[in-house]
């Protein structure tokens, strides 16, 4: 024999509930917010039915969570975000938010119930393991995990005895942009040169900020000669590269280094670097092997 929950008991578990709920109607508006999400956030349901707990997401959030919401609710689909909501003390906390449609007997579909965890946490835990790991101007690895992935490709490839090919690259010019045209410029062409060459790389690539202009890409399982083919790409790409309208032309000089699978990558990379300094002293803008 089987029981199904009366009414109250249902209400009694959801307001007991440590996560937070809502709920929303068929006018996508909320109707109902458990005692949980109330002490979160400290408001009366007065406050923050209908598009009231909209307020207290954070500014920054407030587009994204609601095209999230709405385009769900428009196909009657599941859902997950997360959001910044501000906590009764004043401070933002990161929330995840599950919602999922609601349908009575005859599958007619009545609104959403969502519920609600605060994740802060976590997701602090995952910037912080971003900012080790990544350079946050360009979005490519740093230089202090660019040394570890190069010890580590280093004593694979000495274990397995495959080529590695090393890139140096260096954006050509680049003190004329910051000059003429300002810092905020020169991190734009910083960025746009590392995303359109992140674009030409394989997933078991590397491709890393190495000092204030200067890239490095290490290629896994490539001779030099296919190297030139990734260097060449990126060449044949760079014109399409535009920063704010400017009509500036944009190239890097590269050079391209074979490391063999006994010997130090780090040479590898100085034999790399030296490279790419003959490729900018010939007028920029190509590649030099070492």
């Amino acid at each position: 024999m089987t029981m199904k929950l009366t009414g109250s008991e249902y209400e009694a578990i959801v307001e007991a509930s440590p996560n937070m709920i809502w709920r929303a109607g068929l006018d996508a508006n909320c109707n109902y917010f458990n005692e949980t999400w109330l002490r979160f956030t400290g408001k009366t349901m007065e406050q923050e039915v209908g598009a009231g707990w909209l307020e207290g997401v954070h500014p920054e959030d407030k587009d994204c969570c609601m095209d999230t919401y709405l385009a769900a609710f428009e196909r009657h689909e599941s859902f997950e975000m997360e959001y910044r909501l501000k906590r009764h003390d004043g401070l933002w906390r990161w929330i995840n938010d599950r919602g999922v449609p609601m349908f009575d007997a005859g599958r007619r579909f009545t609104g959403y119930i969502g519920s609600c965890m605060d994740v802060t946490e976590k997701i602090e835990g995952r910037k912080l393991i971003d900012l080790a790991h990544y350079d946050t101007l360009t979005g490519v690895f740093n230089r202090n995990y660019l040394e570890i992935l190069i010890d580590f490709e280093s004593k694979n490839a000495k274990k397995e005895q495959y080529p590695v090919s090393a890139i140096l690259i260096d954006v050509d010019n680049f003190k004329y942009f910051n000059d003429q045209y300002g810092h905020d410029f020169g991190d734009k062409v910083l960025s746009g040169v590392a995303s359109l060459m992140a674009g030409k790389l394989r997933e078991s690539d590397y491709i890393g900020r190495y000092g204030g202009d200067e890239f490095l890409i290490i290629l896994p399982r490539l001779a030099k000669e296919e190297a030139s083919g990734v260097a060449q790409r990126i060449l044949d790409a760079l014109p399409c590269l535009n920063v704010e309208g400017s009509r500036e032309a944009i190239g890097v000089s590269m050079g391209i280094a074979e490391h063999a699978a006994d010997a130090d990558l780090r040479a590898t990379i100085k034999r790399a670097d030296d490279a790419m300094f003959r490729a900018k002293k010939n007028g920029g803008n190509q590649y030099s092997f070492s």
